[in-house]
């Protein structure tokens, strides 16, 4: 029998529960224990797949093709395991199965409820993910904050829950803001004894309180929210600031996480993260160092391109350097001040993204790569960026565009047929799909094999009327679908490495195993590095 975890967070939002429920994860997997991870997101959406990165970050996307919230990237990262559309639960799709129910007669009449229709439509989903994963420990992550109106029925239905299978194989866990008062240099644990009680209010105790601030607190701070919150001491576990992100599982083993859910789900196993140490160790190597330059639209949000940036420290570990990102926001790039932009990096990355926004400045900064043998990696509207100025420099098609922005003599990118007109969620290519790819290319070079695959999310294509003139102009057609009809990745000839993927490879890197492509383009930043 699975036994269940659940992660609720209070005070304020952005706490970092997603990182709690993560570490957590590993210390599970590093004692032996197979985990599973989901999240429910209140909102009414069903999906983040059409919110604007800027307002809610990375839009990230599992094997299976659901688009989901950016935790279950770290997620992934940290038990190194793949999830699926099951891990990922939001209001909008819990209503909209209980409204396909109502209409298609499943409740035989009755009057359909918050309690108990939308109630047993979370704990179903939740047996369900812990039969579909087959998991020892499940973890559920609450998003939100408790006391918000849309996070009330999850939480009536976890204690529910927890009486339906025992409260002795539930575990609550409840991270909250620990404040800091520098004027008086004091900790104030007020706010924390608020959050826990409105939670006690639902019926929830939690097992577990952990306090989230910069700095440890005093313990007579530990002693007065055990006393006040009806939780013993060793179960009030603090949550600092690390440097690393991956330094979490071991800071909260040590303030003592992994006893106080040993304890409350009678776990024998000891934890050992003597091999993950070993493998963050590698993260922070302080020298050499390599500069990689980002050139999105999105920068003033970094939360946008959260999975690149550790894919890219991953890449780091993987090369045994260290790794300092400059942020180049494309808008903002021009003729005029590009080489003074990149004069001071080693590399360029052009992330995804969508709308015309920005797309010049990342055009004018390929072209930069391209001329100057400044390692180059495309990725989805990257790579179509790169053949978009391939075709109006070399080609001489000056018109060049991708049909998402204009439609022009020469549309070069286009809507992939099956995609035209369909609504805007959920419709994308979604989700992992083979590559093919060829000998004596950089992909072949990085993967190591003729077929890859990789996770997808764009509806806009390479346009194959176009395939021969820029075969025949020079750009390598490196990837392809296995029938040969989709272009999946480009590259140019005689450069140190310059290439764009229609995929996105930092949706599978992982501390323990950088992604190929991003190992491969900072081996080859750190060859270029200017001393």
């Amino acid at each position: 029998m699975s036994k269940y975890i659940f992660v609720t967070g209070g005070v304020v939002s952005g706490l970092g529960k997603g990182i709690v429920a993560a570490s957590l994860g590993r210390l599970l997997k590093s004692a032996g224990y197979s985990v599973y991870i989901e999240k429910f997101d209140p909102y009414m959406n069903i999906d983040p797949g059409t919110l604007n990165p800027t307002q809610h970050g990375e839009v990230f996307v599992t094997q299976d093709g659901a688009e989901t919230d950016l935790d279950l990237g770290h997620y992934e990262r940290f038990i190194n395991e793949n999830l699926t559309r099951s891990s990922s639960l939001t209001s909008g799709k819990l209503y909209q199965s209980v409204l396909n129910k109502e209409r298609n007669g499943d409740y035989q009449g009755k009057t359909v409820q918050i309690i108990p229709h939308v109630t047993n439509e979370i704990k179903d989903h939740i047996l369900a993910t812990a039969k579909e994963s087959g998991a020892d420990i499940l973890i559920t992550e609450i998003g939100g904050t408790v006391g918000d109106i849309e996070s009330q029925p999850y939480l009536e239905a976890l204690r529910q829950f927890s009486l339906d299978v025992g409260r002795e194989n539930c575990a609550f866990v409840h991270v909250c803001l620990l404040l800091y008062m520098s004027c008086s240099d004091e900790f104030k644990s007020k706010p924390v004894q608020h959050s826990v009680r409105e939670l006690q209010r639902f019926g929830i105790f939690p097992d577990v309180v952990v306090t989230r601030s910069d700095k440890q607190p005093p313990e007579e701070i530990i002693k007065k929210i055990s006393l006040f919150c009806s939780v013993d001491e060793h179960a009030v576990v603090p949550s600092t600031t690390v440097k690393c992100l991956y330094d979490a599982p071991a800071m909260l083993y040590r303030n003592g996480l992994y006893k106080a859910i040993s304890k409350a789900l009678s776990l024998k196993n000891k934890c050992d993260l003597t091999e993950w140490k070993k493998k963050v160790a590698t993260l922070k190597i302080k020298t050499p160092k390599v500069r990689i330059g980002i050139v999105g639209k999105y920068v003033s949000l970094r939360d946008s391109y959260i999975s690149l940036v550790e894919a890219i420290k991953h890449a780091g570990g993987a090369n045994l350097t260290a790794v300092d990102l400059k942020w180049i926001d494309s808008e903002t790039v021009t003729e005029a001040n590009v080489a003074n932009k990149l004069k001071d990096v080693d590399g360029i990355i052009i992330p995804g993204g969508f709308g015309e926004r920005g797309v010049e400045g990342m055009i004018v900064a390929c072209k930069y790569a391209r001329m100057h043998a400044l390692p180059y990696l495309g990725i989805c509207l990257g790579m179509q960026v790169t053949v978009i100025e391939y075709a109006r420099d070399v080609l001489g098609f000056k018109d060049a565009t991708s049909g998402e922005f204009a439609h022009t003599e020469h549309t070069v990118i286009d809507i992939m047929p099956d995609k035209k007109g369909k609504k805007l969620g959920g419709t994308m290519r979604l989700g992992s799909y083979p590559c093919a790819v060829k000998d004596g290319t950089k992909i072949k070079e990085a993967y190591g094999s003729n077929l890859i695959e990789e996770r997808h999310r764009h509806r806009y294509e390479f346009n194959n009327e176009y395939r021969e003139a820029l075969e025949n102009g020079g750009l390598v057609i490196s990837g392809t679908s296995p029938d040969g009809h989709i272009v999946e990745t480009v590259e140019v000839k005689d450069h140190p490495f310059f290439v764009g993927v229609q995929f996105h490879p930092e949706f599978t890197s992982r501390p323990e195993n950088a992604n190929p492509i991003f190992a491969a383009f900072v081996k080859a930043a750190l060859e270029n590095v200017k001393h």
